[in-house]
């Protein structure tokens, strides 16, 4: 198995950027598909975006797509998610994850996660 910590998150103002990371330790990263997902306060955790196992092929959510990147480093370890141009309605918990297949956007698809980091867009 593999364990996931998130960070980079924080406050920041509409138009600005943000950089998150996921740490993994346990298990190869390179053996899994990693996604991002996010959860608003009342909202169910949707999907951000995937990449595969060799950080070739990533898809966004369409809400997302032009304004962030999903990338890795197999070698670290780690999975990065910038966000630029931020909105406040990015505002969310942002959640790592862990899977098998990057046609996989529901969060039941997904064997691990991390805990999560605050991002909070103000107006």
């Amino acid at each position: 198995q593999v364990q996931l910590v998130e960070s980079g998150g924080g406050l920041v103002q509409a138009g600005g950027s943000l950089r998150l990371s996921c740490a993994a330790s346990g298990r190869t990263l390179s053996s899994y598909v990693m996604a991002w997902f996010r959860q608003a306060p009342g909202k169910e955790r949707e999907f951000v975006a995937v990449i595969s196992r060799s950080g070739g092929i990533s898809y966004y959510a369409d809400s997302v797509k032009g304004r962030f990147t999903i990338s890795r480093d197999n070698a670290k370890s780690t999975v990065h998610l910038q966000m630029n141009s931020l909105k406040p309605e990015d505002t969310a918990v942002y959640h790592c994850a862990a899977g098998s297949s990057t046609d996989s956007r529901t969060p039941a698809s997904y064997n691990y996660w991390g805990q999560g980091t605050q991002v909070t867009v103000s107006s």
